[in-house]
């Protein structure tokens, strides 16, 4: 008798269909010029280089971006998640560019000024999250 309600409990839970999960964001590519900066006071327009435009501290090893301000009105604004072509990681939107820039991303490197000339300057692949509402 035990042996059969074990069956009968297994058989139902494994039948019971799991709920579906809505996606929460819509991930739209793009293709932009990429470069990289760092946190030192000569790249920034600031007393404190750490401090990124929306109020952000940031620290090496944090893997976020800055964005030409043209792409904010697309949807990449503060804390949008963004993957970048090469890189396995997901970045943040956490700082803004000049306003002469267009269509730029600057990856951040910390403050390792040599890593980030290394880098360059590159067009790349984008994708970003934009929640679906």
């Amino acid at each position: 008798m035990k042996k059969l309600l074990f069956s009968i409990i297994v058989v139902v839970s494994c039948t019971q269909q799991k709920p579906v999960q809505k996606p929460t964001h819509e991930w739209i590519g793009h293709e932009v010029t990429a470069s990289a900066y760092n946190s030192v006071f000569w790249q920034t327009d600031s007393i404190n280089p750490s401090v990124a435009a929306w109020g952000d501290t940031l620290q090496p090893g944090m893997k976020c971006i800055a964005v030409s301000r043209d792409l904010i009105k697309m949807g990449l604004k503060h804390n949008t998640m963004v993957k970048i072509d090469t890189f396995p990681d997901t970045f943040y939107v956490k700082d803004k560019m000049h306003h002469r820039w267009r269509n730029r991303i600057d990856i951040y490197m910390g403050k390792d000024v040599k890593k980030a000339r290394e880098w360059g300057r590159k067009k790349l692949m984008i994708c970003y999250a934009v929640p679906i509402e």
